[in-house]
């Protein structure tokens, strides 16, 4: 047990920022007239929702290799009378839709293509679905591939995750997972360390999110995200992450201790660490998950988190937001959820993680990504000899209050 967690090159600066960004509930999409049946947004209060994309649900299992919800209804022949050129409404089946993405007949709104998306790449894979109450889908991933100077191979995930109290939280999200992954697969290739190309990567992601700003000085509600990403490269594993998103180790040998790896910037977190209240306690607070780091315009002095670690022994990397670890908290219930022979199946490992947030009641946008991690011996290209080259994490500059 005492060899079980991976070993941390260099022990973490303390984490600290007391801005805090508050979510806000979704709006109520528009409604439809009585008796139309669309798999799409409806009351809670009418109980849980039937999906187009989610096993089990009226259209039933898709061949093999098909991602749920990829045969819609949009790809479907329209219906006679429908002008060529433009979208069925899924609903009536008779409605055009408009540019807003909802039928002109009936006022249905029509699944967005990244209501579910999944991506397998490989020796790492990810699932990002709408959940079960969010009328879209905030979350976004990347996740690449390529090569490092001596020929072996690196492995990336970026999570991001919209701030739903920000203006165009899905825009955020997107663009901080694509400059971050373009960062780091422009750095890793030319030999940069892969702990300074995280940081870096943050900050291009962070740049990408405030270009999004409204063009006013001060201006506030401005587009925003969370972030986490992780590289495997040259048997190291390296974290970044700024928010409330999270990383987990989970090692192939299940009787081994699984570790959560990043600290959240959150209200919860924040009281926690000052000894003001318990963890159970702090997390089962309304403001719990107010966080107090994010991407944007509107956020403090950025300090990106990032870590380093060697692990001795194989696992899996888990990369998620809120919407997967909310239905598996801690580290021992996230290992406990992912499949065993998740190392050979990371698409499928991360369908289940899905599915379990699905299960659990699929309250917010859920996305994860897996990433196997072999330990390599010496000698192969990219081993690592040691901790001695990985560079000490950067002190976590203490943000300025709110004014």
């Amino acid at each position: 047990m005492a060899s079980a967690a991976p070993t941390l090159v260099g022990d973490p600066a303390d984490w600290a920022a007391p801005a805090q960004h508050q979510p806000e509930p979704e709006p109520e999409p528009r409604p439809g007239p009585a008796g139309a049946s669309y798999p799409g947004p409806q009351d809670p209060a009418d109980g849980p929702e039937t999906r187009h994309d989610r096993p089990g649900s009226d259209p039933g299992t898709p061949p093999e290799g098909t991602p749920w919800g990829a045969e819609n209804a949009y790809e479907s022949a329209p219906p006679s009378g429908a002008a060529p050129g433009g979208k069925t409404c899924v609903a009536c089946r008779a409605g055009h839709v408009d540019t807003d993405g909802y039928c002109e007949h009936c006022g249905h709104a029509q699944p967005r293509e990244r209501d579910h998306v999944e991506e397998e790449l490989g020796s790492v894979a990810a699932v990002s679905d709408r959940g079960l109450r969010h009328h879209r889908n905030e979350d976004s991933f990347a996740v690449s591939a390529t090569a490092l100077p001596d020929g072996s191979a690196a492995t990336v995930a970026i999570v991001c995750d919209g701030v739903s109290s920000a203006s165009r939280p899905d825009e955020a999200s997107a663009a901080a997972a694509g400059a971050a992954n373009e960062a780091l697969l422009e750095a890793l290739p030319r030999g940069a360390h892969p702990q300074e190309a995280m940081h870096e990567a943050i900050l291009a992601a962070a740049a990408a999110v405030n270009a999004l700003a409204p063009e006013v000085p001060g201006a506030q509600n401005a587009p925003a995200c969370t972030l986490v990403g992780a590289v495997v490269s040259g048997g190291l594993l390296t974290i970044g992450w700024v928010g409330d998103s999270r990383a987990y180790w989970v090692p192939d040998d299940r009787a081994a201790l699984p570790r959560r790896l990043t600290e959240d910037d959150s209200w919860a977190a924040q009281m926690v660490a000052a000894g003001l209240m318990g963890e159970a306690e702090a997390y089962a607070d309304v403001r719990a998950h107010a966080i107090t780091g994010w991407l944007g315009a509107d956020a403090y002095e950025l300090e990106p988190h990032t870590a380093i670690f060697k692990p001795d022994h194989p696992g899996v990397v888990v990369v998620c937001t809120d919407g997967l670890w909310n239905y598996a908290e801690s580290a021992r219930e996230m290992a406990q959820v992912l499949p065993v022979d998740a190392a050979v199946r990371p698409l499928h490992s991360a369908q289940v993680l899905v599915g379990h947030a699905l299960d659990g009641g699929g309250h917010d946008n859920i996305t994860v990504a897996v990433l196997p991690f072999a330990t390599q011996r010496e000698g192969e290209p990219g081993a690592a000899p040691g901790p001695g080259p990985a560079a000490a994490p950067e002190p976590e500059v203490e943000a300025r209050p709110q004014v």
